[in-house]
């Protein structure tokens, strides 16, 4: 399917940019055009894309595109928690737990902070998000024990995704 004047984003990336357009909507923010294509973009890569990965595809849509507009949007989208920033990568990846959360989530409420835990493949560069609530709750149980009100809570792992530790064992073997 084809985003008017975007890509040919698939169906699951359509599905989820309705969604975010949707909850944006609900919660009195919107998902301009620009914040929808580089949300696409982000959510149709299998890896984290870098803020400058991101303008590099965003040209071939809007030639004009600058920095600034890219920083603008990601900002938007990180603070409505529909992506993450990986620390370690410098890049940002979709957030796939936040439309799905919305009133039957008592965790976020619980801790007032968007949390997330992520696996990342040192070999492929893959990211799996994980959505651990017995971690979150831990580590935010000790900040609040510390007098720190959390208002995020990223875990990021580094080693090796389970493909690449089979590859590495056909190819020891």
């Amino acid at each position: 399917m084809e985003e008017p004047g975007g890509p040919a984003f698939s169906r699951d990336v359509m599905a989820r940019l309705e969604e975010a357009t949707c909850w944006c909507r609900h919660h009195g923010q919107k998902l301009t055009p620009v914040r929808r294509l580089v949300l696409g973009l982000v959510l149709s890569e299998t890896r984290p894309l870098g803020a400058y990965d991101i303008l590099s595809l965003l040209r071939a849509y809007q030639p004009r595109a600058v920095p600034p507009t890219v920083y603008r949007a990601l900002d938007f989208l990180l603070e409505q928690g529909l992506i993450h920033r990986i620390e370690r990568l410098s890049a940002f990846v979709g957030c796939h737990h936040r439309l799905d959360c919305e009133e039957h989530c008592t965790s976020h409420g619980a801790w007032g902070a968007h949390r997330a835990q992520f696996l990342i493949c040192r070999s492929c560069g893959q990211v799996q998000e994980l959505e651990q609530d017995v971690v979150a709750a831990v580590l935010l149980q000790s900040a609040r024990g510390q007098g720190f009100r959390a208002e995020a809570a990223t875990v990021e792992i580094e080693g090796v995704c389970a493909c690449c530790a089979g590859e590495r064992k056909v190819r020891e073997n």
